[in-house]
C-alpha cells in the first residue's frame, strides 16, 4: 500500500509571499511620508552630517592651478577645510555656492579652503572654477592622491583639520552652509 507524500509549498509561494510583503511595507512608507507624519527635511538639510574623527593630517603634495608645488604643510597653524571633488559630480557643484561663501566670511579668522579637483585636468578645472566664481586655491590631483592619503573613495568628501594638524571632522556628501556654520565655526574659535 503507497501513502501519499505531502508536497510542500512550491518555492515561487514563498517568492510571492516576500514580494507581497515588500509591497504593503512600500506603501506604508509611502502614505506616511505623503501624509505629513514623516516631514520631509528643509532643502538645506539635505546636507550630511560630518564624522568627528582625531587623527593626524596627511602629508600631502600636489600642484595648484598656476603649476606651483603646494602642500598642506603649509597651512599649520590654520583651520583647513580639504575638500575633494570633481566637476561632473552633481553634489559637488550643489555645494560649491556654500564653501566659497563660507571661505569669504571665515578667511580672515584663519581659516583656510582648500578645493582639491579630483582626476581631471586644469583646462577641464579652470571654467568650473570660473564659472562658480571660486577664490578658495583649487589643487589639481590627477591621481588621486588625496583620495588615498584621506582614505575616501566618494565624492565630495571634506576633512577639517585643526590649528595642530589633526583631522576633526570628516564629511561624505555635501555640505550645506548650516552644517559649516554649525560645525566648522566652533574649530575657528579654538
Amino acid at each position: 500500500m503507497m501513502t501519499e507524500r505531502k508536497k510542500p509549498f512550491p518555492i515561487r509561494f514563498y517568492a510571492m509571499l516576500m514580494i507581497g510583503v515588500g509591497f504593503i511595507a512600500l506603501g506604508v512608507m509611502l502614505f506616511l511620508l505623503l501624509s505629513g507624519s514623516a516631514p520631509l527635511p528643509a532643502e538645506d538639510e539635505f546636507s550630511t552630517v560630518p564624522v568627528m574623527v582625531d587623527y593626524a593630517a596627511p602629508e600631502l603634495n600636489l600642484v595648484d592651478m598656476a603649476g606651483n608645488n603646494v602642500s598642506l604643510r603649509d597651512y599649520t597653524g590654520s583651520v583647513v577645510l580639504v575638500n575633494l571633488w570633481a566637476t561632473w559630480c552633481p553634489p559637488c557643484k550643489e555645494e560649491m555656492p556654500a564653501l566659497q561663501s563660507f571661505y569669504e566670511k571665515h578667511r580672515s579668522e584663519g581659516f583656510a579652503l582648500i578645493g582639491i579637483n579630483q582626476e581631471e585636468t586644469l583646462e577641464i578645472v579652470k571654467p568650473f572654477v570660473a564659472d562658480f566664481g571660486l577664490t578658495f586655491p583649487v589643487w589639481l590631483d590627477e591621481n588621486y592622491m588625496a583620495q588615498r592619503m584621506f582614505n575616501t573613495m566618494s565624492l565630495p568628501s571634506s576633512f577639517v583639520i585643526d590649528r595642530n594638524g589633526t583631522v576633526r571632522l570628516m564629511w561624505v556628501g555635501a555640505v550645506s552652509d548650516k552644517f559649516l556654520e554649525k560645525y566648522v565655526t566652533k574649530i575657528i574659535k579654538e
